[in-house]
């Protein structure tokens, strides 16, 4: 029996052998991250790069003023293909992040907004891992490993280095949370054992596909590089691979499977129970970013205040809402909108959602049917870019007044106040 081999002196279809590394070569084992892509031609098949508009993409943590408030914004509008034709990486946007990128060190949040398919145009991100969350619209991702077909309630993680190309089927809408220099894993389970939470076995990688096509007038390779875009040219569709094997891929994961633990008897889990992903630092304990997620569930606490508790954390908050209505604020944070709450930045349930659950009579009753909110958590202290702030026009200047009519309740003579249970 023949001895198989990564890169043997002719490959089997006179194909080019080709590594994509995603860790140090002498990495441990159980963190490194390689896959032999066995392809038409090799990758570096192409014209130098140029420097090419940057849109709304930076890295500039320093263009305004940092802003300690509440943050919340309006969905985000996306351009009309009547009016002005926009893909996947013209429609991307940098709302917030921290951290440097040629340290290795930091995240970004993008929002992307388009109305049309890249065509003979394909990205790669030699910066960071992206975790795409569609809201509007699904997505059909062309990768060099395959192709996905990503649906709102689905994610799907491309990571560092990953060629891929995106066609849309209606104006379309979504969020990237976008780390440097590390790549998402499974959050460890300790007490909860071995199975809870996000199941390996419900990622699904892709299956190898390929095109032999040529492109008359050139094929551009978009890449991000030290934040800043570059393309080249190159005659052939990068999507050329037509076998792998490896553990470094792009892969999907969909949010209804996730499995959902939960306070049974009394008082609140921390929201760190919803963890999907996580992007460890060098911190035991610690997070560059968390993907956290807030599924339809059962709420049985007893004698609790149920929604989210009035909190101010060391960790930076950004949440983002896929549909329905969130639990903490039922309006003013809507689907396709996001709000943003920085280290030390109180936030909390709104007034009226104080008031009807401090009164409501505490039976089982689901939560969250037909939504699904998630969180992107960094230990990082965010900025906002300016587009955030200013240009995007979907700034709420009114987020503050929800906490407004918060009123005392303060009893000093009854400790213990009737209460409805």
């Amino acid at each position: 029996m023949a001895t198989l081999k990564n890169n043997p002196q002719v490959c089997p279809y006179n194909l080019y052998a080709e590594q994509l590394s995603g860790s140090a070569f002498t990495c441990p084992r159980s963190t490194n991250k390689r896959s032999w892509l066995y392809r038409i031609l090799p990758s570096v098949s192409h014209k130098p790069f140029e420097s090419i508009d940057q849109g709304h993409v930076t890295h500039n943590w320093d263009e305004v003023d940092p802003d300690p408030n509440q943050l919340r914004w309006k969905p985000f509008e996306i351009p009309k293909a009547s009016q002005k034709k926009t893909d996947f990486v013209s429609g991307l946007h940098t709302l917030c992040g921290a951290g440097d990128i040629r340290s290795n060190n930091g995240l970004a949040i993008h929002i992307f907004l388009c109305n049309t398919s890249m065509v003979n145009r394909c990205f790669y991100n030699s910066d960071g891992d992206f975790l795409i969350v569609p809201q509007k619209g699904k997505l059909l991702i062309y990768t060099e490993f395959g192709k996905m077909l990503v649906q709102p309630n689905e994610i799907c993680v491309i990571q560092r280095g990953m060629r891929f190309s995106i066609d849309v089927f209606e104006e379309t809408r979504g969020y990237i949370l976008e780390v440097y220099g590390v790549h998402f894993e499974l959050p460890d389970l300790g007490p909860i054992g071995a199975n809870g939470l996000a199941n390996p076995r419900d990622f699904l990688i892709p299956v190898a596909w390929y095109e032999d096509r040529q492109v008359p007038g050139g094929y551009t390779v978009i890449n991000k590089y030290q934040g800043k875009l570059f393309a080249a040219k190159q005659d052939t569709s990068p999507f050329n691979v037509v076998a792998w094997h490896g553990n470094y891929t792009p892969y999907k994961y969909n949010l209804e499977n996730f499995m959902v633990i939960n306070a049974v008897a009394f008082d609140h889990a921390d929201p760190s129970i919803f963890t999907v992903l996580t992007a460890k630092s060098l911190r035991p304990g610690v997070a560059i970013a968390d993907f956290v997620i807030f599924p339809p569930r059962w709420g049985v606490a007893d004698k609790t205040f149920r929604p989210p508790y009035y909190h101010r954390n060391c960790m930076s908050e950004f949440m983002g809402l896929i549909k329905g209505h969130y639990e903490a604020k039922q309006g003013g944070f809507l689907p396709g909108g996001g709000s943003l709450h920085s280290t030390m930045t109180p936030h909390g349930p709104d007034a009226d959602c104080f008031e009807k659950a401090s009164k409501a009579k505490l039976e089982p009753e689901r939560i969250a049917d037909g939504t699904m909110a998630f969180m992107f958590e960094s230990s990082l202290s965010m900025a906002v870019t300016k587009w955030g702030l200013k240009t995007s026009n979907s700034l709420d200047e009114n987020y503050y007044k929800c906490w407004e009519p918060l009123k005392s309740h303060f009893t000093p003579h009854s400790r213990n106040p009737a209460g409805p249970n």
